[in-house]
């Protein structure tokens, strides 16, 4: 069976400081697996190298059969592996409208259809179609800059997945976002990533966010993973614990037995 993403052996080294050192990992369709470490542990540079933002300085990086080392991160784009970003990347000045046609706009104007209108009317019955599967069409013409933090991080989700990726990558979803808001946030996001088949991958400082919505978790330190795991089970690693998350952490699921 072809995995959506297989990695082997990739190593990322900036002079003497060792970023990336002997990550092997494989990636099914349908997972949605956590991205987890301290800052400086190595997650973004993975991100980075696999997205085509950062060459690896050695090992293979295969997306659906196929090499994508040395692609530039349009490229990758095309193949259907997308990420999105800590910051969100938007046009502030536009509105959400716009942005929304303008990311379509990019993402299917090729050879002789760059000298085609990017609105059309087909276009904008998938922008507003787009925009109601990520909640935020009440938002229609409100300009970007003027957005709440939350409804911004949906919007720029929603560009990035405009070409339905097979793979989606996404950076800190909740970074910026309240305890009220992010578990709503998270239903949103994931509710609209399974509608459109996606494989998922996600950076996460917040345990909470990453024990209830993944079923695997990447641990990074030092530019290694320690432990991918099952959520549960990579909770209790001790290596996990000891580096990552803190021996005063208490899961969910434990805490759920303790009160029972």
């Amino acid at each position: 069976m072809t995995h959506v993403l297989e990695v082997r052996d990739l190593q990322k080294s900036f002079g003497g400081v060792i970023a990336a050192h002997n990550i092997n990992v494989t990636v099914d369709t349908g997972e949605t697996i956590g991205i987890i470490g301290a800052n400086g542990a190595g997650k973004t540079t993975f991100v980075n190298m696999v997205t085509g933002y950062l060459p690896p300085s050695g090992g293979t990086i295969e997306f659906l059969g196929g090499s994508v080392v040395g692609m530039h991160p349009r490229e990758v784009t095309r193949l259907g592996l997308c990420r999105s970003f800590q910051v969100p990347q938007v046009f502030l000045s536009d509105s959400v409208f716009d942005n929304m046609i303008m990311a379509y706009g990019i993402a299917e104007r090729t050879g002789l259809g760059l000298f085609t209108p990017i609105h059309t009317d087909e276009r904008a019955a998938r922008v507003d179609a787009q925009l109601k599967r990520y909640q935020i069409e009440d938002y229609r013409d409100a300009a970007a800059s003027a957005l709440p933090q939350g409804i911004r991080k949906l919007l720029d989700i929603a560009m990035a997945t405009v070409r339905n990726p097979k793979l989606i990558m996404l950076d800190e979803p909740t970074s910026g976002i309240s305890v009220e808001e992010k578990f709503g946030l998270m239903d949103i996001i994931m509710q609209a990533l399974r509608e459109e088949d996606t494989t998922v991958m996600f950076i996460e400082h917040d345990m909470e966010i990453v024990e209830r919505f993944v079923d695997r978790v990447w641990a990074f330190y030092q530019g290694e993973i320690i432990c991918d795991a099952p959520t549960a089970e990579a909770m209790m690693d001790e290596k996990v614990r000891e580096f990552v998350i803190g021996q005063e952490y208490h899961p969910a699921h434990l805490e759920g037995s303790a009160n029972a």
